[in-house]
């Protein structure tokens, strides 16, 4: 896993620019803080920095091999799971190899295949290769987009990155946010190749991209598509099983220590339990992390995405596993530290996100890394699976988004908006035109009506708008640390079979994810196994309430230049209401209000409103 960045420029010599490709590389170093590492060309620069996973000692970067032709040379951050196999293969077809890293496996991958290397990879990935045979960048990113990849086309050529930061440090792009960048902040309504950043994009799932002399040429590799599905409930239950069997054996290579992150739900619960009866099988046993907040017990509310607490249930899981377990207790004044907001959005790059979860998200992730490399997380299995409430009421039916159908506080950001900007911006015509785009681009079979196609358009919604965002944050948070966050529930042979998965099928048992409950039912304890969706937990310790009103209080005294994008009516009375009376929307003003100002004070952006 690592920080990756380049610089192509067809009328221009970089090996005179190697100063700017440092700098864009620093941007990089908390996703690499084990090395760093530059190539440059006269007509392409790269940058890299290094989270050593695989063949600590062997897996430096950028990795170039030298032809008759000329070098080809990548830089690559994620992991390929089957790398060994493929290295296998490669090794029969001539190949050489003087490193044991999935890297190397990948570079030598394009010698033999050329851009074709992308149908052949499973794991997570961006990656970029100058092929100086043809004087091309290939940019490669995987199937679901988990690891970032964005880039920006100049007059001569292109610069990319992990992160838009590492683009921003270029003095080629400037950090202009324009209405349609606005209209991606506070809709919540992920367009994918979007970036907020003027003239910025990024590299679509599944799709690989050539930069040449003549521009830049992206195509899809891959795709969800739709096929019938002839397995019956116990085959399908059966082949689930057999699939995380596998997915997990592979993203439980590593030379580093390890874990899982562990939240008491379905997906997370029974994740730790394949990978304790895996590693048991070895003389291993399964670290897992868990954050808590102190009188949780006390202070918690349901709510919808979060009906009960998480302790008892995460408890259960590891005296069940018998797992290394901790909790990460996280108090609300370290939740509402300045510092940890502007740590959480400038991982981010994005300053409209989920409140106190992001701020807590970042410490657990802090925590984790002190003690592990890579952990391994359930995110994902929901927009799989169909976990969320909503995928069950009648908010299935709204002619929107169904996470924003309905919700106030924890996704819509629209009322946050001064009112002249928000008439500027029509959010709601926004979400609705995405809306319509993406249910438009669902892959449906012939014939399909009713219930089945509904339900695969609202499946489609998830897997292609929903879990980037989350995605996207994950990566993020983790990577701002340095920890390595693996995904199992991603792997594309899973998603692909559940995706033609009947409904029917999916809600056999008449609950959310049937299928997954049935195929891991015999690994985990029977309150974990029956327990309903509950979503990654908030704080309701009133001393983060306290200190986030404080601080908005602050920002309108000071007259704060993030201000001009905000409802200061609405603000001035979130900041001075008694806590008795603040609702949920009140707090997401005020968090919403305070990530604005980090990102201002961060980024310095350029805004185009008129």
């Amino acid at each position: 896993m690592c920080g990756i960045t380049g610089w192509v420029a067809y009328q221009r010599n970089l090996t005179a620019h190697t100063q700017v490709l440092d700098t864009m590389t620093e941007t990089m170093a908390c996703r690499g803080p084990d090395a760093r590492g530059a190539w440059t060309a006269r007509h392409a620069a790269l940058g890299h920095r290094r989270l050593a996973v695989i063949d600590l000692p062997g897996g430096a970067q950028p990795m170039q091999v030298e032809t008759d032709d000329g070098p080809v040379a990548m830089v690559y951050s994620g992991e390929a799971y089957n790398y060994t196999e493929l290295r296998d293969e490669l090794r029969r077809r001539g190949h050489r190899f003087t490193t044991d890293s999935d890297t190397e496996v990948v570079l030598h991958g394009y010698l033999e295949w050329g851009e074709s290397l992308a149908e052949r990879l499973n794991g997570m990935y961006a990656f970029a290769i100058w092929d100086a045979r043809t004087d091309r960048l290939v940019m490669i990113r995987d199937r679901m987009g988990i690891k970032p990849f964005y880039y920006y086309e100049t007059d001569d050529g292109i610069l990319f990155g992990s992160e838009p930061k590492a683009i921003l440090a270029n003095p080629l792009c400037a950090p202009v946010v324009g209405l349609d960048g606005l209209r991606e902040l506070f809709s919540f309504a992920k367009t994918p190749g979007s970036a907020i950043w003027e003239g910025m994009r990024e590299l679509l799932p599944g799709h690989l991209a050539v930069v040449d002399r003549s521009g830049i040429r992206t195509h899809a590799y891959w795709s969800l598509q739709v096929s019938e599905h002839t397995d019956d409930r116990q085959t399908t239950v059966a082949h689930v099983r057999e699939l995380l069997d596998d997915i997990i054996a592979r993203q439980l290579v590593a030379d580093v220590p390890r874990c899982t992150l562990l939240s008491g739900g379905l997906d997370s619960s029974a994740m730790t339990a394949i990978a304790a009866q895996q590693l048991g099988a070895v003389g291993e046993t399964v670290r897992s992390f868990a954050v808590d907040f102190p009188d949780q017990e006390k202070n918690f509310q349901s709510v919808d995405i979060s009906p009960t607490q998480d302790t008892p249930y995460v408890h259960a899981v590891a005296e069940h596993v018998q797992c290394e377990h901790r909790d990460i207790i996280l108090d609300g004044a370290e939740l509402a530290d300045p510092e940890v907001r502007r740590a959480a959005v400038g991982a981010r790059d994005f300053p409209i996100g989920l409140g106190d979860r992001d701020n807590s998200l970042y410490l657990l992730f802090k925590a984790v890394r002190e003690r592990s490399t890579v952990a391994l997380s359930g995110e994902s299995a929901d927009e799989i699976f169909g976990g969320y409430p909503w995928f069950h009421d009648e908010r299935i039916h709204a002619d929107t988004f169904p996470w924003l159908a309905g919700s106030k506080a924890l996704f819509d950001a629209s009322s946050l908006v001064e009112a002249g900007l928000a008439r500027t911006l029509d959010l709601p015509a926004y979400v609705h035109d995405h809306y319509l785009t993406a249910v438009a681009q669902t892959p449906l079979k012939d014939g399909e009506t009713g219930v089945e196609k509904r339900m695969r358009q609202i499946c489609y919604l998830h897997l292609t708008r929903m879990v980037q965002t989350l995605l996207d944050r994950k990566d993020r948070m983790s990577m701002a640390v340095g920890l390595e966050v693996r995904v199992p529930f991603c792997d594309h042979r899973l998603v692909q079979y559940v995706f033609n998965t009947p409904w029917a099928l999916k809600t056999f048992d008449g609950r959310e994810k049937s299928i997954l409950r049935a195929a891991t039912r015999d690994v985990l304890p029977q309150s974990v196994a029956d327990r309903k969706k509950s979503g990654y937990p908030g704080t309701f310790d009133p001393a983060y309430l306290s200190a986030i009103q404080s601080q908005a209080a602050d920002l309108l005294a000071a007259d704060h230049p993030a201000l001009e994008l905000c409802n200061r009516d609405l603000l001035k009375a979130a900041a001075h209401a008694a806590h008795e009376t603040v609702t949920s929307q009140d707090r997401t003003t005020l968090e919403r209000s305070l990530d604005l100002a980090a990102w201002f004070d961060l980024r310095r952006p350029v805004l185009k409103t008129g």
